[in-house]
Parts: structure tokens; sequence; C-alpha cells
């Protein structure tokens, strides 16, 4: 009985002094607290009041800072549930609005397209008049196409290619990328953005954000510009 009351207090919630089934259960449990928990609490002092010095009791003011700590242990449970159950809302909340996205029509920051039917879109964003060249090339790397042209400013502008390469050569249907490189009439660069587009084909819910298939190729929520017709 000679060992202090703030190590015996410490042991308890340390668990180098065993509590009752029930009291350590509650304990340990992700929706146990400890001042909130009656039972365990009265274990508490119960386990202080047994091992403190006689000659030299434990004061009040060292009982409230114990209570103070308890109560700051409670609040950090809780608020760890509540971040827990926000990030499930958030989670099946991404899901609800990723399933609305299948069949939809969706635009994407990316410049990977697949070619259909000899057909192969890309929307580009050219903030200045400018002169942009453009190269293509296949799923392996080999470039296939090049070409310049004088565009104008704008959003959203529309380059096809229906898969003819520079030799004449029709390229079979696949995955083809875009890059692009661009110079205003003073021949300084121009940065321009390209972005693909494509049906929603299906949602993977397994993987958290969800992921929209477009094109055989993965996005998530976040990457999705626009909704088109």
């Amino acid at each position: 009985m000679t060992s202090s009351v703030g190590s015996a207090v410490q042991q308890v919630v340390s668990g180098t002094t065993p509590l009752p089934a029930s009291s350590s259960n509650s304990a340990t449990s992700s929706n146990g607290t400890l001042a909130g928990n009656f039972q365990t609490f009265l274990t508490l002092l119960t386990t202080q009041l047994q091992n403190q010095n006689p000659l030299d009791p434990l004061d009040t003011n060292q009982f409230t800072q114990q209570l103070v700590q308890f109560a700051g242990v409670e609040q950090q449970l809780k608020t760890n549930d509540q971040l827990a159950s926000l990030v499930s809302l958030q989670q099946t909340t991404q899901a609800t609005q990723a399933l609305d996205f299948v069949g939809k029509n969706a635009v994407v920051d990316g410049s990977t397209a697949t070619m259909t039917n000899a057909a192969a879109t890309w929307q580009l964003s050219i903030p200045t008049a400018s002169t942009l060249t453009v190269n293509i090339a296949n799923s392996t790397g080999q470039n296939v196409f090049s070409g310049s042209y004088g565009v104008n400013a704008g959003d959203n502008q529309v380059f096809s290619w229906n898969g003819l390469g520079n030799d004449g050569t029709q390229w079979p249907d696949g995955k083809y990328t875009l890059t692009t490189t661009a110079a205003d009439a003073s021949g300084n660069p121009v940065l321009v953005s390209t972005q693909i587009q494509g049906q929603v084909n299906s949602v993977d819910l397994t993987q958290s954000p969800p992921l929209l298939s477009i094109g055989g190729q993965t996005y998530t929520i976040s990457q999705i510009k626009r909704i088109v017709n």
C-alpha cells in the first residue's frame, strides 16, 4: 500500500492492473468511454483509494485533474467515432453519385482517347490564337500522325482524327494519345489543355473513391469536368 494513487490510476488506464471483464471490454471497445462509463470510473476510483498512501493521501486537486483527463479521453474517443461516421457517410455519398454517372457522356482531363469505327476525338482549350502542332501515338508509343493547324482561341474545341496516318495507313481501333504544342503570333509558347469525352460504362465501388470506367480507362468523380448530352 505504498504505491501512489497517481501510479495506480496509470496502471489501470495502461492495462497493467487488470479490470473486471465487463469494464475491460468497455474500455477497449470502439464505442467505450472512460468518463461516461460509470462502472469504469468507479473501478478506477476504488483502485486509487486502495493504493494511496494513508500518510500522504491524494488531494482533491489531483482528483480533479484526473477527472479532466478522463473527460479529455472520452471526448477524443467520441471525436474518433464521429469522424468514422463522417467518413462512412462520405463514402456512401460518393458511391451514390458515381452510380448516377453510368450511361452518361462525361468530359474528363486526359490525352488518351479510344478510337472506335475509325473515329477519335479530343477537346482542346486554347487561350489565344495560335499555331497548333499535334502528334498522335498508338498504345505502344509509336507516332502515327502529326499535323500543324492555325487555331483561334476558345474552350472545348473538338479535334477529330479518322485514323489515317501521314503515310495513308488506316490504323486500327484502339487507344491513341494526343500531345500538343502551340505558339502565338510572336512565337511565345501557349499552354493547351486536353480533355476527352466518353460514356461512363461502369463504376467500381470496391475502390475509394469509386472509379468510373470511360473508354477502357478509369477516373474519379473529381476528374469529371462536365456532363454532355
